[in-house]
C-alpha cells in the first residue's frame, strides 16, 4: 500500500500565525508556491493561506497585508491527512473537502504536503484523468 508519506512533498515550510501576509505572500514568491500551512506558537497547524486568499480576503476587501495576520484566515480545523494513510484516502479527503493539496500530519508535526500533482505523478496512468475530475468538482 502506498502511503501518503511514500509521495507527498517533505520539508513543508510554514507561516506564522503572527507574521503577516505580506511575508506569507514573500515567502510563497521565494518558494514558488501558492499555499503555505498556518503554523502557531506552539508549532501545530492551525490552517492553511493561498495566494488567492490573501488577495480577495485582504486586497480585494481594502485591507493592508501588512498588517493582516496570517493566523486571521486560518479557518476552522485544517483539512490534513496522516502519513501512514494510503492514497485512496487521501483522494477521498481531496475530494470530499475539494481541496487540491493536504499537509501531511504524523502524530501533531507537518511532515510534507500531498499534492494533486504528487499522487498523479505516482497513480495509475489510466485513473489521472478520474482524480483530476473528482478533486475539481
Amino acid at each position: 500500500m502506498t502511503t501518503a508519506r511514500d509521495i507527498m512533498t517533505g520539508g513543508a515550510e510554514c507561516i506564522g500565525e503572527n507574521d503577516t501576509l505580506e511575508e506569507a505572500a514573500r515567502k510563497m514568491k521565494d518558494l514558488d508556491v501558492g499555499s503555505l500551512p498556518i503554523c502557531g506558537e506552539d508549532n501545530r497547524l492551525k490552517g492553511m493561506v493561498t495566494d488567492r486568499d490573501i488577495v480577495v480576503k485582504c486586497l480585494a476587501a481594502g485591507s493592508d497585508p501588512r498588517e493582516i495576520k496570517a493566523g486571521e484566515l486560518a479557518e476552522g480545523k485544517p483539512v490534513t491527512i496522516g502519513a501512514d494513510d494510503s492514497i485512496e484516502e487521501a483522494i477521498k479527503t481531496m475530494t470530499s473537502h475539494q481541496v487540491r493539496r493536504l499537509p501531511v500530519i504524523d502524530g501533531h508535526d507537518l511532515v510534507g504536503m500531498l499534492s494533486q500533482a504528487d499522487i498523479a505523478r505516482n497513480y495509475p496512468e489510466e485513473r489521472v484523468g478520474e482524480l483530476v475530475e473528482l478533486i475539481s468538482y
